[in-house]
């Protein structure tokens, strides 16, 4: 089959493609490597009172079906980034899911006449037509236009003029208890986590099996000119040290007052950026920073908190941003 380039994308068609059946040990091992809260590990928890998956489990199945409908096959240079996530209704044991991916828009590039850019709308459903999340990005690909270059210069990224506050401050582990307990503006730092290209090529041969992330020499003959991780990989790290980081605070705040708030899901997220590639061997600090907070008006015990999150390279470089939101327990 003949690679798929820019100019044979049109605008309104759809393709679809469906999943194997989600099992119950797929949502506990995604959980305990990168969500484990224990609504997705099957424990009690109160604001489900059902076994579901993980947000961020939803989003990277639904990349494997992308990458296995056409993405593999196509002159795919990454994504910028995903406009917005919106999280509909919880993934769960047993669910089949079938995505639709729609062209919704193509740019050509002024002054990259080997890129052009083409937006997708996807919705992702259960067995039942159920829908559990609609996304919409961009992706650049290469046209049938011969590059100027052999190996074409990245483009550019703007950081997100938000991402330098969540370098300006930590928050104690006592000041973020309770939703009540929240001050716009307090930072925390999640924690770090080195990417090896182990690693790297095991999650995507998972859920992004584009060869730039699992072939080291495919790689080097790539766009990105060596291996770099899937962005949802750097994406599920951030849940992972967001809940361990939560953790700890979880255990502070049961040995001194023997309670803990509870975080719960978070109906999706907006603006993600990733700004550069992240590559075997770097080191990421994650970070996260309240942005606003209101009430519940369907959930008087729950508040509802906005941060923006960030991670940073071992050279201080912004590679990933976005703005996420959650619901978080009151006090009693």
């Amino acid at each position: 089959m003949s690679l798929l380039y820019f100019e044979d994308f049109v605008v309104g068609e759809r393709r679809h493609h469906s999943l194997p059946v989600v099992r119950v040990d797929d949502v506990i091992a995604f959980a305990r490597e990168y969500d484990a809260q224990p609504m997705h590990l099957g424990e009690s928890d109160g604001f489900y009172s059902e076994h579901i998956g993980s947000g961020w489990h939803t989003c990277c199945l639904t990349m494997r079906a992308i990458a296995d409908s056409f993405l593999t096959g196509s002159r795919a240079f990454g994504a910028p980034g995903i406009d917005k996530v919106e999280w509909r209704e919880p993934l769960r044991p047993g669910d089949q899911l079938s995505v639709t991916i729609e062209t919704l828009d193509k740019r050509e590039s002024r002054s990259r006449p080997e890129m052009g850019l083409v937006q997708f709308g996807i919705e992702t459903t259960n067995q039942s037509g159920t829908v559990l999340m609609r996304q919409v990005n961009w992706v650049m690909f290469g046209t049938h236009e011969p590059p100027l270059e052999e190996r074409p210069a990245p483009i550019p990224r703007v950081v997100p003029s938000a991402a330098a506050a969540t370098l300006t401050g930590k928050a104690g582990t006592d000041q973020q208890l309770y939703f009540d307990d929240l001050t716009v503006g307090d930072t925390q730092i999640l924690g770090s986590h080195l990417f090896l290209e182990e690693d790297i090529i095991t999650f995507a041969r998972a859920y992004d099996p584009q060869s730039f992330h699992t072939d080291p020499a495919a790689a080097r003959d790539s766009f990105f000119g060596s291996l770099c991780a899937s962005g949802w990989h750097t994406a599920a790290i951030w849940m992972k040290k967001m809940v361990e980081h939560r953790n700890a605070m979880a255990r502070t705040a049961m040995a001194r007052d023997g309670r803990t708030a509870r975080l719960g899901p978070s109906p999706g997220f907006q603006n993600l950026k990733w700004i550069k590639p992240v590559r075997a061997g770097d080191t990421l600090t994650y970070r996260s920073r309240v942005s606003g907070k209101r009430p519940s008006a369907s959930r008087p015990q729950w508040g509802i908190v906005s941060h923006h999150n960030t991670a940073h390279n071992q050279h201080g470089e912004c590679v990933f941003a976005f703005d996420g939101v959650v619901f978080w327990e009151r006090k009693p």
